[in-house]
């Protein structure tokens, strides 16, 4: 019964985001919303346009995060910065490279990769450039080093689903003296590029890092929906705790 009544809520949870998200988008294409800086994505941007002028390489490393499980949200937002980061790209002499460290994830970069390298009549699409470099964590870091090291990075993107051998890709892309930047769901990993990374992205801005880069309604839309459930989420908490304190739970 118990197990009956979560799936009740989760189900009603996302039926409330999906309808939020609707409106909301529709109510966005008649007004053009401010986001708040995140400094990290201004110096990416900067970091990408660098990309396309020196005719250098981004590298986006996707993470561990398996697509049947909960760490797949993680996953997918670093899929949609990718898609974004490809189609900003696509105009440059060198397409950008995919790693990860599952295998349904890696099919789906390189598809990703394919739908962004279409955004331009310039852009070529590689299918060696999304890679599954490992399937143990370790085994992943070591596969995605030489990636970092030797295909004339500039640009190196850690985003996803990662535990402590982050603190290896960081290293790498430290010493190849590029730019990156960090984001994880795992709070070990969190910690890890928070200190290595030259930038990092912290809790909910992981998921926000699609819209900035390259925002349509619908991404508007998912921003401030994600800002109502999480008031909502506070108030019934609140509600809680007062009604446990006055006895009635």
């Amino acid at each position: 019964m118990t197990n009956f009544v979560l799936g009740l809520v989760g189900f009603g949870i996302i039926f409330l985001s999906g309808v939020l998200m609707l409106g909301l988008a529709a109510l966005r294409r008649k007004s053009s919303p401010a986001f708040r800086e995140i400094p990290a994505i201004t110096r990416l941007r900067q970091a990408v346009g660098r990309v396309v002028e020196d005719g250098t390489r981004l590298h986006v490393s996707l993470g561990r995060g398996a697509l049947a499980t909960p760490q797949s949200a993680s996953a997918l937002a670093g899929l949609t910065l990718l898609r974004h980061l490809a189609e900003l790209t696509s105009a440059g002499d060198k397409p950008p490279i995919a790693t990860s460290g599952e295998a349904a994830l890696a099919i789906l970069s390189q598809d990703t990769l394919q739908m962004g390298s279409q955004a331009s009549a310039q852009g070529a699409y590689d299918p060696t450039a999304g890679r599954l470099t490992g399937l143990t964590p370790f085994s992943y870091a070591a596969g995605a080093i030489p990636t970092i090291r030797d295909e004339n990075i500039s640009t190196n993107i850690l985003i996803g689903n990662f535990g402590v051998e982050a603190a290896l890709l960081a290293d790498a892309a430290e010493r190849a003296n590029t730019f990156t930047l960090g984001s994880s769901d795992n709070l070990t990993a969190q910690a890890v590029l928070f200190a290595s990374a030259q930038e990092a992205l912290i809790g909910e801005e992981l998921f926000a890092a699609g819209a900035y880069v390259n925002a349509r309604p619908i991404h508007y839309a998912s921003l401030t929906a994600q800002d109502i459930l999480r008031w909502l989420i506070i108030g019934v908490i609140l509600v809680g705790a007062v009604l446990k304190l006055a006895g009635i739970l």
